[in-house]
C-alpha cells in the first residue's frame, strides 16, 4: 500500500526540530509511524515516548540498528550517531506532522465524538462503510492525542475514507484533536455524565467535545443523537442530522426486540421507509449506534441493502459487552469503561435476559465497581445505580471499591437485600466460587482503572477445576 511522500526533512521543518544523523537520508520517504520497537519495520519513523514504565529513547538504538528504522522523532538523541528528529514535545511535534498529513488527502473523514458509545458506533460505521469503500478506522479504542495522530499517519493512497474516533477529558483536548482530524462529517453519540471533574457538568461536556466544531467547514454535517436532551436542541452551526428511537429523528428506529444474545431486532426507518435489521450484539443500546452508522452510510452514498450486510457484519471490540458461554455461566465482560449512562444501559440489558448455559433459571449477577472522574455528585451517582438495580430486580449485586460502596448503599436504600460490597476486589476473589453458580448470567463492569479484567479472567475458570 502506497503512503504520501513525508521525509524526516519535512519532519523537522513542521515540528521546528533538528535533524540529526546521515544528510543522504534526510529526504527519504518514511514509511509508518510507531511507537514499539518489536513493531518497526524498514524505513519506519520510531517515536520515542516517554512513558510511566519504559522510554522510548532507550529503545531507539534497536529501532534503528536491528529493525531498520529510516529515523526517530524523539526529545533528546538517544545515541551517538542516531538518526533523529530532536523535538521539544514528541507528543505536540506528532500532532503538527498529523495535521499536515491529514491535508494531504481530500476522502471524507468521519469524526466519532460522545461520552457513550462511540467505539461501537465507530465499529457499526465502519462496517457499513467498508461495504462500498476501503476504509482506515481507529484501531480499538486508541482514540487520544497518540492514538489519533498515529491513525492519521497510517492513512494509504488506497483508502477512500477515515473513520476516526476522539476521547477527551478536558477542555482543549478536541480542540488539539479536531485540529488534526478535521471532520467533514462528526457524529455525536450522547452528553452524559463523565469527566465531572475537570468538565464540571452536563454544560461542561457539551461545551468540550463541541470544539470539534471549530475545525469543520460550513459544509460539514453533525449526525448527533436526537434523543439525548442536550443534543436534541444543540445547534451545531452546520447541517445537522438526528438519529434516535424517536419517531421525530431523521433516522429512528421501531419495533425493537432483544432477541438476548442473539442480537436485537428492529425497522430502521428514514422518513416512511422502514427496513427490518438484525443486529448481532447484546443490548438494545446497540441500536443507536447502528442508527448513526445508517445515517453515516446513506450521507456516503452506501445503499439500504449495503447498509443492512454492513450491520450484520458488526462484532464487539474486546471489553464492550463480549458474551461468552464459557459452559458453567454466561459471561459478559463489559469492563473496559464505565460512567453512570453506560451502567444503567448495561443493568438494563442484563434485566432482560437469562442464560446460555446448561441451567436456564439461573441468577442474573452484576458485578460492578467505581465509576471514576465524576466530580463532587460522585457519590449521588453511584447512589442512584445502586437503585436502579434494584429496581431492576437484578438478583445478585456485587460491588468492588470504594466509591462502589455507594452502589451498595443505593441497593440497600432501594430495599435490594441481595447485595455485598467489597472494598477491594481482592476481597472478593475467595468468594467467587461460593458466590456464582452454574447457568448464571454474570455481567462485569467499572471504569477501566479498577481492572476488572482479573475478575472476568478468574470466573472464565469456574467450573473447570
Amino acid at each position: 500500500m502506497k503512503r504520501k511522500q513525508i521525509t524526516p526533512e519535512k519532519i523537522a521543518e513542521l515540528t521546528g526540530g533538528t535533524y540529526m544523523g546521515p544528510r543522504g537520508r534526510k529526504n527519504d520517504r518514511i514509511g509508518r509511524v510507531g511507537l514499539d520497537s518489536r513493531d518497526i519495520e524498514p524505513d519506519d519513523l520510531f517515536v520515542c515516548i516517554k512513558g510511566a514504565r519504559a522510554d522510548g529513547h532507550d529503545f531507539a538504538r534497536q529501532a534503528v540498528e536491528q529493525k531498520g528504522a529510516l529515523c526517530c522523532l524523539a526529545e533528546r538523541e538517544p545515541y551517538d550517531g542516531c538518526p533523529c528528529v530532536v523535538v521539544e514535545s514528541v507528543v505536540s511535534a506528532l500532532a503538527k506532522i498529523a495535521e499536515y498529513y491529514r491535508r494531504l488527502f481530500s476522502i471524507p473523514v468521519v469524526g466519532v465524538i460522545g461520552s457513550v458509545g462511540k467505539t461501537t458506533a465507530k465499529e457499526l460505521i465502519s462496517d457499513v462503510l467498508g461495504r462500498k469503500m476501503n476504509v482506515l478506522k481507529t484501531p480499538a479504542n486508541l482514540n487520544n492525542e497518540l492514538g489519533v495522530p498515529l491513525t492519521l499517519l497510517s492513512l494509504r493512497e488506497e483508502h477512500e475514507v477515515a473513520v476516526i474516533e476522539m476521547g477527551i477529558s478536558d477542555f482543549g483536548e478536541m480542540r488539539r484533536l479536531a485540529r488534526m482530524v478535521r471532520p467533514d462529517i462528526c457524529v455525536m453519540t450522547s452528553i452524559g455524565y463523565c469527566h465531572l471533574e475537570k468538565l464540571g457538568d452536563l454544560q461542561g461536556v457539551l461545551r468540550a467535545k463541541s470544539e470539534v466544531f471549530e475545525f469543520m467547514e460550513r459544509d460539514s454535517i453533525a449526525i448527533v443523537n436526537g434523543d439525548d436532551e442536550i443534543l436534541r436542541d444543540f445547534d451545531p452551526g452546520v447541517k445537522k442530522i438526528t438519529y434516535g428511537i424517536g419517531k421525530d429523528n431523521d433516522y429512528h428506529a421501531e419495533n425493537i426486540e432483544s432477541l438476548g444474545f442473539q442480537g436485537i431486532a428492529c425497522d430502521i426507518c428514514i422518513g416512511d421507509m422502514c427496513v427490518f435489521t438484525l443486529i448481532p450484539a447484546f443490548g438494545e443500546h446497540i441500536v443507536y449506534g447502528a442508527l448513526a452508522a445508517a445515517a453515516v452510510g446513506r450521507t456516503l452514498g452506501v445503499d439500504g441493502e449495503d447498509i443492512l450486510r454492513g450491520l450484520a457484519e458488526y462484532r464487539p471490540v474486546g471489553g464492550r459487552a463480549n458474551v461468552t458461554d464459557t459452559g458453567y455461566i454466561t459471561l459478559i465482560d463489559d469492563c473496559y469503561n464505565a460512567n453512570p449512562n453506560s451502567m444503567a444501559a448495561s443493568l438494563r440489558s442484563l434485566s432482560s435476559i437469562r442464560s446460555l448455559s446448561a441451567k436456564p433459571q439461573g441468577n442474573r449477577v452484576a458485578i460492578l465497581g467505581d465509576m471514576k472522574e465524576l466530580g463532587a455528585d460522585s457519590a449521588e451517582l453511584h447512589e442512584a445505580i445502586g437503585s436502579l438495580a434494584a429496581e431492576l430486580k437484578i438478583d445478585l449485586v456485587i460491588c468492588c471499591g470504594q466509591e462502589a460502596k455507594g452502589i451498595f448503599d443505593g441497593c440497600v436504600k432501594a430495599g435490594h437485600v441481595k447485595a455485598r460490597y467489597y472494598r477491594d476486589k481482592e476481597d472478593f476473589y475467595p468468594d467467587i466460587s461460593a458466590t456464582i453458580g452454574r447457568g448464571d448470567v454474570v455481567l462485569v463492569k467499572a471504569s477501566h482503572s479498577m481492572g476488572f479484567e482479573d475478575i472476568v479472567a478468574r470466573l472464565r475458570e469456574l467450573g473447570r477445576r
